[in-house]
């Protein structure tokens, strides 16, 4: 299973978003630090969910964090995280 899919996956299962996407951004760091020719390492990821809601933005990173800690430890080098709640505007 790609580093892209185990992410959606471990995210989904846990979150249960209404709308979720794992964007691989690994092209756009290429020749920087901690990327690798083949990819998956820099990642963009766009959630919402009510598991999010009444939750404070750095609380949200802290849970998506650690849902990834693995992945984190291993081949993903960088991830950007934008978890809303569905009652939120704008993006995702």
């Amino acid at each position: 299973m790609s580093v892209r899919a185990r992410i959606e996956t471990k995210l989904t299962e846990a979150l249960s978003p209404t709308r979720i996407e794992v964007l691989d951004e690994s092209h756009l760091h290429a020749g920087h630090a901690g990327a690798r020719p083949e990819g998956e390492t820099h990642f963009r990821v766009r959630v919402v969910s009510a598991a999010f809601s009444g939750v404070g933005r750095v609380e949200r990173h802290r849970r998506v964090n650690a849902l990834l800690a693995e992945e984190l430890a291993g081949p993903v080098h960088a991830l950007a995280i934008d978890a809303r709640s569905p009652e939120e505007p704008g993006r995702p």
